[in-house]
């Protein structure tokens, strides 16, 4: 499903890599999304509030606030409480996928994944 870009749903990436960040971005772009980048929890945190994404792919590891704080944190801001966010880790075991669920992350995906079921998951929480 593609939106014409003033209908585009919007996705904010957060990782702290460039390099992934682009990525996702190019990959996401291409099938109609929207995207806004943060690249630590911190900004991730801000750009949340200001930009009210539709939906939040977290890398679970950053600097200055890692994906489990920062999405704690935007579980308390009230508009952002039913937004999607897709916890992304290159830990894949079950019990940092639990970590995440229990800080609010409506889905794990552990790296490096297929970027088809990535997109399930998405269109998914999306609905």
């Amino acid at each position: 499903m593609t939106y014409p870009a003033s209908d585009a749903r919007t996705i904010l990436v957060v990782d702290d890599f460039d390099d992934t960040r682009l990525l996702l971005r190019t990959w996401l772009q291409r099938r109609g999304f929207r995207v806004i980048e943060a690249e630590d929890g911190l900004e991730a945190v801000k750009r949340a509030t200001t930009e009210n994404p539709d939906l939040i792919i977290m890398d679970m590891e950053m600097p200055q606030l890692d994906g489990l704080s920062a999405t704690r944190q935007i579980r308390l801001v009230k508009k952002l409480g039913d937004v999607p966010i897709v916890a992304v880790s290159a830990y894949g075991a079950d019990q940092f996928r639990e970590l995440a669920l229990a800080a609010g992350c409506n889905e794990y995906v552990s790296t490096p994944f297929e970027p088809k079921s990535l997109e399930r998951i998405i269109r998914s929480l999306m609905h």
